[in-house]
């Protein structure tokens, strides 16, 4: 809008269902998308352009005072799934887990539920937010809790848990997301009604450029050619 001054831009939520839906419908010039379409959208929506304008990484989070170590994604799918019920479990402290998901029409809960859950349900009575911000709160609230956030909603708030492959810890970081070290590791994507055009094309186009980038890096996401 700085450089197009006769421009409003409305930014809405709702999680990635609603944007491609949105997009889909024509509610909305640009939905946005952490996931992939998902095979009934292709099929509903079969004009859908993606492009990817970023990378990010599923970041598991827990409070800044729980010392637990790495966990294998083994381990926090055996957490969503109710395994385990107490940190002492897993090395941690002895405490009990209050297990933190997102709601349904989210794409990073999409993306949790495939990677780490290899699409097992999660453990019933879990406290399911609507948002990154929703759950980086109430896992700076609860001693005991765990949640997942995407790498750009860190802060010092809440500390990331180091996932463990090959007995080795890998940090959720900028550097480990692109070559795909670190294991939750997606692309960030912007959906259009066939191929964009006018307004929505400039945008997409400004976001594709170094200036653009530039805010996707400043906003903690990886930015695109980065390894």
């Amino acid at each position: 809008m700085d450089t197009h001054s006769d421009t409003e831009i409305q930014v809405t939520g709702g999680g990635s269902s609603i944007g491609v839906q949105a997009a889909g419908e024509g509610t909305a010039d640009i939905g946005m998308s952490s996931r992939d379409l998902k095979g009934e959208e292709k099929a509903r929506y079969p004009y859908l352009v993606s492009t990817v304008i970023g990378n990010d990484g599923i970041v598991v989070i827990v409070h800044p005072a729980n010392t637990i170590g790495p966990l294998a994604l083994e381990e926090i799918k055996g957490i969503y799934r109710g395994r385990y019920t107490n940190w002492k479990e897993l090395g941690g402290p002895d405490l009990a887990i209050v297990v933190v998901g997102k709601d349904s029409a989210s794409g990073t809960r999409e993306f949790f539920h495939e990677k780490v859950m290899v699409k097992e349900d999660f453990v019933a009575g879990q406290l399911e937010k609507n948002s990154n911000d929703a759950v980086k709160q109430t896992i700076a609230q609860t001693p005991g809790a765990i949640g997942y956030v995407g790498l750009g909603y860190l802060d010092g708030t809440v500390r990331a848990v180091p996932v463990r492959v090959d007995r080795a810890p890998v940090e959720p970081s900028v550097q480990n997301v692109p070559d795909q070290k670190y294991p939750a590791s997606r692309q960030l994507l912007l959906v259009t009604k066939g191929e964009p055009a006018g307004l929505a094309r400039d945008f997409i186009q400004f976001l594709l450029s170094p200036d653009g980038q530039k805010i996707v890096e400043k906003e903690g996401f990886v930015p695109l050619g980065q390894a």
